[in-house]
């Protein structure tokens, strides 16, 4: 059998946050938004130097910052359920707010949160789905 060039279970486009405390990352995640963790890498000296964590259908990979990989906060889209229930238990988890649930133009109901690393959230319900052309009318009448 062939290897498929994208893993079983993986999306094209997987984020991977290098942060300076990869098991308190994969706590917020599992905390958070309820994540699954599937796979923690020790390095030589037995600390885990890669983590992968699947939070709903998309699997978010975690290094440990090392040497010239040094920690990069990093901006994710969360689509959740319900994106209250979601932001509260990030606040929970030690997330700080960036914005309160709110209605969008654009038919998401959206919430952020920055995690205790510096990562932002964007967490987001959708409740319209909004055709292209009333998209472009409602961020016109924004303007």
């Amino acid at each position: 059998m062939a290897v498929k060039p994208v893993p079983e279970g993986y999306h094209t486009i997987t984020p991977y946050l290098t942060v300076s405390d990869l098991p308190r990352q994969a706590r917020f995640l599992i905390e958070a938004f309820d994540g699954k963790q599937t796979e923690s890498v020790p390095g030589a000296s037995g600390e885990v130097t890669h983590a992968e964590v699947r939070v709903g259908d998309s699997m978010v990979m975690i290094g440990q910052a090392r040497g010239e990989q040094t920690p990069r906060p990093g901006t994710l889209y969360l689509y959740v359920e319900d994106c209250q229930a979601a932001y509260e238990r990030a606040l929970a988890a030690g997330a700080k707010s960036l914005m309160k649930p709110s209605k969008q133009f654009y038919g998401d109901v959206n919430a952020g949160v920055e995690d205790p690393l510096g990562n932002w959230w964007w967490i987001a319900t959708r409740v319209e789905d909004v055709s292209p052309e009333e998209l472009a009318r409602r961020a016109r009448d924004r303007a």
